[in-house]
């Protein structure tokens, strides 16, 4: 296998060199690896931020498997959750994490934000404000990561309240940080900086919005975690929605560019938290479409492909949904 170790210089992370990039291409066929200028501006310790999803869960927070069962359900060789529910503009909705750890509720928001929409007919947004910030040590650390069971569990127990981007104040809580090119100086949105600490929780809703903290709160009844076996997955996105999902990111994963991403090289740089949309196949391979949080910048306008089918990198070992009723 052949590795490169992450260390950083004064022209950046390592892995972001046309050799890497060569090697990768060179060995599948599958996936294109590429510069990608989110990383730029990165050295080490913030590069770090972005892997903010813990995949060692104790045992207090591991949640119970869903025990729905599915019967006679046809599953399609495609499925994407963005047109069997048109209506739901949350689910076409590509997000920026900026440079705080905050991975792990960004997946979580998104997919309740989606499964609220799927099930009750109306576009609700959840706070990734709300869940990154007064979650507590019950998820994790905040921007320096945290665990998709707890939030998941913290959206039963407690409860969030609405929230979307940065500066969109029509819902409660609107996200602390702006979203980032991670990049010099000629980007759409400008350069993201150093990593930012976790914002304080605040328990009231921007002026702007003119709603109420406590009222506005939306809860679930449920929270659990969703069997490994691929059918079980499919069917739970094509009855109530799109899932989080955890997985291990290796270096050559932040040069994707398209196509069904496989692990090839580069050392392992932590636990990443996304939303699974849907599936397919493409040149014969079997894979999970996911949204991403690194803005629209990154991949596939935003979006990735990853093998579907052996637990790749852990794609499918840390599934966590939850339902209103």
């Amino acid at each position: 296998m052949f590795i490169i170790t992450l260390i950083t210089s004064a022209f950046g992370l390592r892995f972001q060199s046309q050799t890497f990039y060569d090697f990768v291409n060179s060995q599948q066929s599958t996936w294109v690896s590429g510069h990608n200028e989110r990383w730029e501006q990165f050295n080490e310790a913030t590069l770090k931020t972005q892997m903010g999803a813990f995949l060692d869960e104790p045992d207090f927070m591991k949640l119970p498997e869903s025990t729905v069962q599915f019967e006679n359900l046809e599953i399609p060789e495609n499925f994407d959750s963005r047109e069997q529910w048109p209506g739901c503009e949350s689910i076409k909705e590509i997000r920026d994490q900026s440079t705080c750890g905050s991975c792990w509720a960004f997946g979580a928001a998104e997919a309740m934000s989606d499964r609220l929409c799927i099930q009750t007919g109306q576009q609700i947004r959840i706070s990734t404000e709300d869940l990154l910030t007064c979650c507590g040590i019950t998820c994790g650390m905040g921007c320096n990561g945290g665990f998709p069971s707890g939030a998941w569990n913290y959206f039963k127990n407690k409860g969030l309240v609405t929230g979307d981007l940065y500066g969109d104040n029509s819902w409660c809580r609107p996200y602390t940080f702006p979203p980032c090119d991670h990049h010099v100086d000629d980007g759409k949105y400008g350069p993201c900086g150093e990593s930012q600490p976790t914002p304080a929780c605040v328990k009231s809703c921007t002026a702007q919005s003119g709603r109420n903290y406590e009222s506005d709160k939306v809860r679930s009844v449920d929270a659990y975690s969703v069997s490994s076996k691929i059918e079980q997955i499919q069917n739970e996105i094509m009855t109530f929605g799109p899932v989080e999902a955890s997985f291990t990111v290796y270096e050559d994963f932040l040069t994707y560019k398209s196509g069904v991403y496989q692990h090839v090289a580069g050392a392992s740089l932590g636990g990443h938290a996304v939303k699974i949309i849907g599936w397919g196949v493409e040149k014969n391979v079997p894979y999970w479409l996911v949204v991403n949080s690194w803005n629209e910048g990154w991949g596939e306008k935003g979006l990735f492909k990853i093998l579907r089918g052996s637990n790749h990198v852990g794609i499918e070992g840390g599934i966590y949904a939850g339902r209103l009723a």
